[in-house]
């Protein structure tokens, strides 16, 4: 069927939301935005959408009947994770004297989604871009995206390889056409369906055991930097996929790995680290730390995806889109690109900086978006059922309960490691036991230990402990004093001064590690 987005069908009601006088008092003017399904006309506080009258393979709104039902479908699924943006659906009806109106008793020419404008400068993209967010966004991102996927529905599909198969493959063949005589690009995308192919082949069994084991959800579907919005501090998912049941329908790493994606492109590699290990906190399962073998094969298709897309674009417009589809190529083989699994444990007492730290490695660490970073304090605070905020009575600190806490620490570093991500653990490792038992898990693993012991004097540690503010530890002045007063036993593990800043701290560490001296931030597209 067509593609092109004849108007001719939908002009009159066109022309009658893009008059202001249509809008309520108060509203002088109509900003009119397109999509390939879709137009939205944002007028005063209000955002109205109603559907392009256009067929494609994958998605059909060629007929008031098929609009009236994804327009109520997207109400349906956008409304509870986003209750303050999603207000009705309301017909555009025939009036008497033959013009148009709102909800008239008329026959209904068109149906409407009536939704609350926000500014564009709120959606997370623009704050992104802007650098107009900080650590605790980010972590209130991966929470809200961590509990959608909680409430989402489980399906069990098979199939989900050859799935996963078609879609490398029409990525590849629309990308090859879109090459045309650029040799360079037509040899990276041979290289990307080579590494898609393998990706599939090496975790066929995993990712159709993943499909029956409920991680395949009806999901976000399309969960990228701009169909999330900031209000009031706090990030709203919206316009989720309501057209397609089988696009949305997909294992909840692949909807993560979309934001993943999008964060890398734009070169905030740090952030998407970020956000995928306070997601892995949030999400607790085991069986995720495990799926992290398909991180890299997901996080490809995201990014082959928006290339296959830009390459069309292009294509169709003689824009500048061509570019942007090179870009996305660049960031599908930087998740695609192989690496050695490595541990990295940072230890020391209280207010040595050790979660700074490694959370500035994990970033470094393996292809994109790095590291699996797992912190003593957070799981402490999972073992309690409580969040990272909420301070611990003295019964969570006995040697018992530290033990508990150790063995949940080692035991996730190695799910990650046999899932073959580079992992970081930071934690006290106050006795010789403890640092041991975090080297045999690289050795069981079969992967590179690196064991980083962090020392400041005394008033250093106290003056960060006291200037704590809304951290996961309770270490507090007494119980780095007490610390001090610990037998350590023999530290064999580098010792780094983190008495100076962090990121000189960091830049020392780096060339301990053997780090490239900056992180792999040059990827982002036009």
């Amino acid at each position: 069927m067509s593609s092109a987005s004849d108007d001719t069908e939908q002009a009159e009601v066109l022309r009658f939301l893009a008059e202001p006088g249509h809008h309520g008092a108060g509203v002088d003017r109509v900003e009119r935005i397109e999509t390939h399904g879709a137009y939205v006309f944002l007028a005063g506080d209000s955002a109205i959408k109603i559907k392009r009258a256009v067929s494609f393979s994958y998605m059909d709104f060629s007929t008031l009947a098929l609009r009236e039902t994804a327009i109520r479908h997207e109400l349906a699924v956008n409304r509870e994770a986003a209750p303050g943006i999603y207000r009705d659906v309301a017909p555009i009806t025939r009036d008497t004297d033959g013009g148009l109106r709102w909800a008239g008793t008329g026959e209904v020419v068109e149906w409407a989604l009536r939704m609350r404008r926000f500014a564009q400068s709120e959606l997370l993209s623009a704050r992104i871009d802007a650098g107009h967010y900080d650590q605790s966004l980010l972590q209130r991102l991966a929470d809200v995206v961590a509990a959608s996927h909680g409430r989402a529905a489980v399906m069990r599909p098979k199939g989900q390889v050859a799935r996963l198969d078609r879609i490398a493959g029409d990525i590849c063949h629309v990308l090859h056409n879109a090459a045309g005589g650029d040799v360079a690009l037509a040899a990276e995308v041979d290289r990307l369906g080579v590494s898609f192919r393998n990706q599939v082949r090496r975790w066929a069994s995993l990712i159709e055991a993943r499909a029956q084991a409920g991680f395949v959800r009806r999901c976000h579907g399309d969960l990228h930097l701009d169909n999330v919005v900031v209000l009031a501090e706090q990030p709203v998912l919206f316009d989720a996929i309501e057209f397609s049941e089988e696009i949305a329908t997909v294992d909840i790493l692949y909807d993560l790995a979309f934001l993943l994606m999008d964060l890398c492109h734009r070169g905030q590699i740090s952030s998407a680290n970020a956000v995928l290990n306070r997601y892995l906190w949030r999400d607790a399962c085991d069986a995720t730390l495990e799926g992290l073998s398909l991180l890299a094969l997901f996080i490809g298709l995201r990014a082959g995806i928006r290339a296959m897309v830009s390459a069309q674009r292009a294509t169709q417009s003689h824009d500048d889109g061509g570019d942007l589809a090179r870009a996305y190529v660049a960031t599908a083989m930087a998740a695609l690109a192989p690496f050695e699994p490595r541990l990295v444990a940072v230890g020391g007492l209280s207010g040595s900086g050790k979660s700074t730290l490694a959370a500035s490695v994990a970033p470094l660490l393996g292809s994109i978006p790095g590291a699996v970073h797992l912190r003593s304090d957070l799981e402490r605070k999972t073992l309690a059922g409580v969040n990272d905020d909420t301070r611990l009575p003295p019964t969570a600190y006995t040697r018992d309960a530290g033990v508990r806490v150790y063995r949940r620490l080692l035991d996730r570093a190695e799910r990650a490691l046999r899932a073959g991500r580079c992992v970081v653990v930071d934690a006290v490792f106050a006795n010789e036991a403890e640092r041991q038992s975090v080297a045999d898990v690289a050795a069981r693993a079969g992967v590179r230990f690196d064991g980083l012991w962090l020392t400041a004097e005394r008033e250093t540690l106290l003056d960060r402990v006291a200037s704590r503010r809304g951290d996961a530890s309770d270490a507090t002045a007494a119980v780095v004093m007490q610390q001090f007063e610990r037998e350590l036993g023999p530290v064999t593990w580098t010792i780094v001064d983190s008495s100076g800043s962090p990121d000189v701290v960091l830049d020392h560490t780096k060339i301990l590690l053997e780090l490239d001296e900056t992180p792999p931030e040059a990827i982002s597209g036009p």
